[in-house]
């Protein structure tokens, strides 16, 4: 939030859109830090690849590379992918990894028919987990430039606030999903020490538009963000919100999910209405070497002319798929092989940011 004798954002009357409102472009970076999968990098930037192509036949790509023999390897692999390298515009923006949804620039837009844009400024800090992020911690302002946007710093009391894009879900009408876990936990993983639920509420409502918050409880199981809300839960309409669902009594997702259902339950749009809430399947458990990973249909990214799903080479694979489609009639539902993916502990939405049409 801005100084107490500065308009907020959202007196100024910017608010974050929902994601499925037409994107000008979607901002990736190219991924190569191999430690982020071990062992199983090698389809990691034919995934990329696949996702730039599937993304630019509906709207411009900004891409981010450390270097020019970074940005030469990705035109190659792109071009031979097919991808339409017209709609591709590289950016020398070098990042410690490839998960832009949370260090990348989250963009807001104003009203009206000729919209402004800027970028609010949130401070990224690897999660509270990892110690190499000072490259991904400059993403946000140098992708602000990159765009020719204005970057507008949050703080409250005078501190920077940490929020990283896949902690939050918004229907962009005013209401805003996230969960207990992941932002009120004073134990683990702490990204702002001291903030309140009302202290998050507030900034939800003065920098995303967001005046009313849904919390949910905790996140899945695998997830090392310490409970993303965008692999269990996400609005795919303004008063319709898909839930993940664990049927699997000994799982220890069925639990947390029970609870977020009966959360949703009893909660309120932001003009008081009760949320449709549509079941979403979880795949089976995905393991790598001993470890579960957060393998989820939720994680999907709703671009112009697509939905990509992550797919896990499992049973539900269709039922989840179909379900979105029935929610997206707009634009095709697509599945996108996430099983290498998702050993870097996230998929298709946490590697994408869309960027709002707007002036």
């Amino acid at each position: 939030m801005p100084d107490p004798d500065r308009p907020s954002p959202a007196d100024r009357g910017f608010a974050m859109p929902a994601e499925w409102e037409p994107h000008a472009a979607t901002f990736l970076a190219w991924p190569h830090n191999a430690s982020d999968w071990p062992g199983r990098f090698g389809p990691i930037p034919w995934v990329q690849a696949e996702v730039v192509k599937k993304v630019a036949a509906g709207e411009g790509v900004h891409l981010a590379v450390r270097d020019a023999r970074e940005e030469a390897r990705a035109r190659g692999m792109l071009g031979r992918h097919g991808a339409d390298l017209a709609r591709v515009k590289f950016h020398r923006i070098p990042t410690d990894r490839a998960w832009l949804r949370d260090s990348g620039a989250l963009v807001l837009r104003q009203g009206g028919e000729r919209p402004a844009r800027a970028v609010a400024g949130f401070r990224f800090n690897a999660w509270a987990k990892y110690r190499d992020y000072r490259r991904d911690a400059q993403v946000s302002e140098r992708a602000a430039r990159a765009l020719g946007l204005p970057l507008l710093p949050v703080r409250l009391r005078g501190r920077p606030v940490v929020l990283e894009g896949g902690a939050i879900d918004v229907n962009g009408r005013g209401t805003a999903l996230a969960t207990e876990e992941c932002l009120l936990d004073g134990q683990v993983q702490v990204r702002n020490e001291g903030l309140s639920r009302k202290d998050y509420e507030a900034v939800f409502r003065d920098v995303l538009g967001a005046p009313n918050t849904i919390w949910l409880g905790r996140g899945i199981a695998g997830d090392d963000t310490h409970g993303h809300v965008d692999d269990l839960c996400r609005f795919v309409g303004p008063r319709t919100v898909v839930l993940a669902r664990e049927d699997d009594e000994a799982d220890p997702n069925h639990s947390a999910l029970r609870e977020n259902r009966e959360r949703l339950a009893s909660a309120r749009l932001e003009d008081g209405s009760r949320p449709e809430v549509v079941d979403l399947p979880m795949p089976r458990p995905v393991a790598f070497e001993g470890r579960r990973l957060p393998a989820s249909y939720a994680n999907f990214y709703v671009a112009n002319a697509a939905v990509l799903v992550p797919t896990f080479n499992d049973p539900a694979d269709p039922r989840a798929l179909g379900i979105l489609g029935e929610l997206f009639q707009d634009r095709a539902v697509v599945g996108v092989h996430a099983l290498d993916l998702v050993w870097g502990l996230g998929t298709l939405h946490c590697m994408t940011q869309q960027v709002p049409e707007g002036r």
